[in-house]
């Protein structure tokens, strides 16, 4: 069979789409990270008319994934989409920080054309294996003309990079894109699109040059019932580079949280308040925000992307001698 001339290249980075279980019906207790990207296009026949290029960039289980992978994977996501006969890249990737990875590379790259994530919630030795599919599928949205910008494929769905969410721990439809909706869908290898795909400002491969064992320290905190002001104390005295609070409701936080917040903006630590709500977006001025301080309010971005949307921040602020402010 002949080959398409529209190259997509596949950069494997584990997860459980490449995970095997020692026995066929078990979907939770199983290795993750196991087989290599070839395995993965041999367990789907009809790539083999595609014209493909495979790399093994990482074999991680995506809880686990770390800084140093992020910049290999954008770095080599963005030297395959300059080359003029590729269409698209894909990576397959763990589900559990596959959004983390969406937004990181969308901020860094925002790409004119598609590099499209998927995943598999269950282990390739499954009865229910819904890898195979999801990667031809995620081929198929890399190969059509006119796609653009960072995408996640999964169960006959297609999501944004700004949008897509895991709100399920193991149901093969884990994900969703809240109250956007996805932005097209997948039918039998045909794209119906609903949305514009997604652009963006790129930040670019600089701002991520340095080291990754350099990186800015960001952690999350969340505010809740019963909550102390220790964590706060405890982590500004670790040397902590930025807070980004998981806010109860439209934005609220338990006073002895606002406190030691209070504190740590007054020496010109970096906080941005977000919401814990896994649907919707803060509105209109943040409630219970530390009276007289700058309290950042980053609005429909959810905890994990304010994070790494502090991280690039300050990231590409070093030298600048200007603060991380919200997008």
């Amino acid at each position: 069979m002949q080959k398409s001339e529209a190259r997509v290249i596949i950069l494997a980075t584990g997860g459980t789409i490449a995970g095997i279980a020692a026995r066929a019906d078990d979907n939770v207790a199983y290795r993750s990270a196991q087989l290599g990207a070839a395995d993965l296009v041999a367990a789907v026949p009809p790539l083999a008319a595609v014209a493909l290029e495979t790399e093994q960039l990482a074999q991680l289980d995506s809880k686990d994934m770390d800084f140093a992978t992020w910049q290999r994977l954008a770095q080599r996501a963005a030297f395959h989409l300059a080359r003029p006969e590729v269409a698209g890249v894909v990576v397959t990737h763990g589900t559990d920080t596959l959004e983390e990875t969406a937004w990181f590379l969308h901020r860094v790259l925002a790409p004119a054309k598609p590099l499209v994530l998927t995943a598999a919630m269950r282990p390739a030795s499954s009865l229910q294996a819904d890898g195979p599919q999801n990667l031809l599928d995620a081929v198929t949205v890399a190969r059509t003309p006119g796609v653009m910008g960072v995408l996640a494929v999964l169960a006959g769905k297609v999501h944004g990079a700004a949008d897509v969410r895991k709100l399920r721990p193991y149901r093969i439809d884990a994900f969703s894109s809240g109250d956007a909706g996805p932005l097209a869908l997948i039918e039998e290898g045909h794209l119906r699109c609903f949305r514009p795909w997604p652009a963006g400002e790129a930040l670019g491969l600089a701002t991520i040059a340095a080291d990754p064992d350099t990186w800015p320290w960001i952690e999350l905190l969340t505010s809740h019932a019963g909550a102390r002001r220790d964590a706060v104390d405890a982590l500004l005295g670790a040397g902590v580079q930025g807070l980004v609070l998981a806010a109860t409701g439209n934005g609220t936080v338990h006073h002895t949280l606002r406190a030691a917040l209070d504190e740590a903006m007054a020496v010109g630590l970096p906080v941005w308040f977000t919401t814990r709500c896994a649907g919707g977006a803060l509105v209109g001025a943040l409630v219970g925000a530390p009276t007289g301080q700058q309290a950042s309010l980053v609005g429909a971005m959810s905890p994990w992307q304010a994070r790494i949307e502090m991280l690039l921040q300050l990231l590409k602020a070093r030298g600048e001698g200007e603060p991380p402010r919200p997008r």
